[in-house]
C-alpha cells in the first residue's frame, strides 16, 4: 500500500507539473474585428470568423480574446485621456474623468502588450478603416509602451509580436493610380511598423465589387488564403 501510495504521488506531481508547464507555453491570441456587418453581407467579417474557426480548430489549448470594436463602443481618444496621461506622467492629480479615461486606455493597452499574437480584421470604408479601430488604435498608441523617443527618432518596442492583417475592400487597389488611395491596409501596417512591428502578414481580398463576373472565385480563393494562415500562425 505504501508503494502504490508513492507511485500515486509521484505519478500526481508528474501531472501537475505537465499542467503547469503547458500553462506556461501556453499562446496568448488577441483577435480585434472591426466591421459590425455580418458575414454574410461583409467579406472582412468573413475573413475574420474564418481565420478564428480555422485557428481554434489547429490550436484548442490556446488563450484566445476576442474584441468586437463596436460592440465595445470605446470612448474616442481626446482631450480627457491626452491630458489624464499627461498628468500622470508628471505625477499630478487626475479628475475622475481623466481617471476613468486613463484606466480605459491602459486596459486594451495592457491587453494588446500581453498578447503574443494578434489579428486585425477590418474592411476599407471611405479610402480608410472604420472608425472604432481608430480610436482603438490611438488607445495603443503610448509612448513608452509600444514605442519610445530617442535621438534619432522613435524607436517601436513590440517588435516581437506576431501579427495578421486581414483586409477587405471591393474595388481593386493594385493599380499605380488607385494604390495611393488606399489607407486602410497601409495605415495599420505603417503604425505597426511605428511600434516595430515591420513584418505583418496580410491577407486582402480585393475587387469583388469591381469585378461581379469574378466575385465569388475572388472571395473564395480569398478565403483559401485566410485559412493557409491562420492554420500555421
Amino acid at each position: 500500500m505504501k508503494e502504490m501510495g508513492l507511485f500515486s504521488s509521484l505519478f500526481g506531481k508528474k501531472e501537475e507539473i505537465t499542467k503547469v508547464e503547458e500553462n506556461k507555453t501556453m499562446s496568448k491570441v488577441l483577435f480585434v474585428r472591426a466591421n459590425d456587418r455580418p458575414a454574410e453581407q461583409a467579406i472582412s467579417s468573413k475573413m475574420y470568423e474564418t481565420f478564428v474557426s480555422t485557428y481554434k480548430e489547429a490550436n484548442p489549448n490556446t488563450e484566445i480574446t476576442e474584441l468586437d470594436l463596436f460592440a465595445l463602443d470605446l470612448p474616442y481618444y481626446g482631450n480627457i485621456a491626452i491630458s489624464g496621461g499627461y498628468k500622470r506622467s508628471q505625477g499630478m492629480e487626475l479628475t475622475a474623468e481623466e481617471e476613468k479615461a486613463v484606466a480605459t486606455v491602459d486596459q486594451y493597452l495592457n491587453q494588446f502588450l500581453e498578447a503574443e499574437k494578434v489579428v486585425f480584421a477590418f474592411p476599407l470604408w471611405n479610402f480608410t478603416v472604420p472608425a472604432p479601430l481608430i480610436t482603438y488604435i490611438s488607445y495603443l498608441s503610448q509612448a513608452g509602451k509600444t514605442f519610445k523617443y530617442t535621438a534619432n527618432g522613435p524607436e517601436g518596442l513590440v517588435g516581437d509580436k506576431k501579427v495578421v492583417v486581414l483586409g477587405a475592400r471591393g474595388s481593386d487597389y493594385s493599380s499605380e493610380q488607385m494604390a495611393p488611395m488606399e489607407m486602410a491596409v497601409n495605415y495599420v501596417t505603417t503604425v505597426l511598423g511605428f511600434w516595430g512591428i515591420t513584418n505583418p502578414e496580410t491577407v486582402v481580398i480585393e475587387g469583388h465589387n469591381q469585378y461581379p463576373d469574378r466575385s465569388q472565385q475572388i472571395v473564395e480563393e480569398g478565403l483559401e488564403n485566410v485559412k493557409k494562415v491562420a492554420a500555421k500562425f
